[in-house]
């Protein structure tokens, strides 16, 4: 690690309560760290297939070091939690590139929109690794590419929404992968050995599951949208395929994990997510692997500025990131820098980039302005004690949104009021 970079790791310990480093004796420094990350590799890590999928595709989610399980407010969601696309705001479709390491890189689209209380998307993904092989002699004598290509269909359903409690969302995802190896050379006579790469691609058949929530917790502000979120999602449950010009088998376990996430807008333009994810091997459960974890913080500076900043410990690799996001016409922009650090606290810097297009909200919001237009007008016939405009202005209202519980208390209350005034006078008369 170069000394700029690991000057700047010391700071961040100190000042993060790590203990002092007398005379910031980098070495030692170095070292110790490294050990001490390096515990936290699992024995069983690296033995699942289709890595790419583990791979992030970039944009907010990856600014937010991978804390999006109980986030998932944009199409990223369909690495994260399924169950998201059922109450997005916005119809989105978006492309995302992230260059990994060694000349690799991940190319995504992915697009999602929502009718009602049904959400749907769908997402393609490559990744790919150029691979090149060299003689005897030192000279390059082929290249080619070496991919994992993954497509999702998405699903989900958002169960008994109101106005303080948004309902339940279910939500699942449908995938298929394939792993293309190229053919290689025989290393004694160079010549390409036919079919043998098709023996060790892979198809692969997988699903997701997932459930989210929101609500209001500890509010401090008013707003329609809710503060809170919590969500939970199995992903990679399925297997691989083998062995297409032998004998075909299903031995290659895809990297599974269950994931637990929340996300907390303490106050208008600051959103914290936090996110715990453990993966498992479906076909040997005992052979599970270290958890990882995340945590990520979204500050909005303007309706069309925002900074983000996450730190991810996946194993034995600490991962600091920082992205800006900003908005120009219907079009969002995301730029983040990863700062991956391995055991031996080598830097690996990586870019990631994301364009946004937002498709609209079919007039929710026009639909929701409306509704509260409806509800305050209901309110002024009240105070003038006009109940019977007010009753006919509220329901109205639920023509337009039946789950908007503020107009059905309003309307049961007046009931009650009218009810009573009616009551008093009889027995006045």
């Amino acid at each position: 690690m170069n000394s700029p970079i690991r000057k700047l790791f010391c700071f961040f310990l100190i000042a993060a309560g790590a203990g002092s480093v007398s005379a910031l004796d980098l070495t030692d420094l170095t070292d110790s760290l490294a050990g001490t990350f390096l515990e936290l590799a699992g024995d069983n890590e690296g033995t699942t297939g289709f890595r790419s999928l583990l791979i992030p595709q970039g944009g907010r989610s990856e600014s937010l070091g991978g804390a999006f399980t109980g986030l998932c407010d944009d199409v990223s969601y369909i690495d994260y939690n399924p169950a998201a696309s059922a109450i997005l705001e916005q119809s989105e479709i978006a492309l995302f590139h992230n260059a990994w390491i060694a000349d690799s890189a991940m190319e995504t689209i992915a697009a999602t929109t929502r009718f009602n209380n049904l959400g749907i998307g769908g997402k393609i993904s490559c990744f790919y690794v150029p691979f090149s092989e060299y003689d005897a002699f030192g000279s390059k004598s082929r290249s080619s590419y070496y991919s994992e290509t993954t497509a999702a269909f998405n699903v989900a359903y958002n169960f008994h929404p109101g106005y303080k409690f948004r309902g339940l969302s279910l939500g699942a995802n449908f995938k298929a992968g394939w792993r293309a190896m190229p053919d290689y050379a025989d290393n004694n006579t160079n010549e390409i050995i036919s079919d043998s790469g098709i023996k060790q691609s892979a198809l692969a058949f997988m699903a997701d599951v997932g459930i989210l929530t929101q609500f209001n917790l500890g509010k401090m502000y008013y707003s329609r949208d809710t503060n809170f979120k919590v969500g939970l999602s199995l992903n990679n449950l399925g297997a691989a395929i083998t062995g297409f010009t032998d004998s075909i088998t299903a031995d290659d376990p895809l990297p599974s994990s269950i994931g637990l996430g929340l996300s907390y807008k303490i106050i208008r333009p600051v959103t914290f997510a936090l996110e715990f994810r453990q993966p498992f091997n479906l076909y040997d459960l005992s052979e599970y692997q270290m958890f990882y974890a995340g945590t990520g913080v979204c500050v909005d500076i303007t309706n069309f500025i925002s900074i983000l900043g996450g730190f991810q410990l996946k194993g034995a690799n600490p991962r600091f990131s920082l992205g800006s996001e900003f908005e120009v016409f219907r079009m969002r922009f995301n730029v983040n820098y990863t700062l991956d650090l391995t055991s031996s606290l080598n830097p690996l810097n990586r870019i990631s980039l994301s364009a946004k297009i937002k498709l609209g909200d079919k007039d929710r919001h026009v639909k929701k302005t409306q509704v509260d237009e409806l509800y305050s007008e209901g309110l002024r016939y009240y105070m003038n004690m006009e109940y019977d405009r007010a009753l006919e202005t509220w329901k109205e209202a639920l023509k337009l949104d039946k789950y908007f519980d503020p107009a059905k208390e309003a309307i049961r209350t007046t009931e009650k009021y009218v009810q009573m005034l009616e009551e008093v006078n009889l027995l006045n008369h």
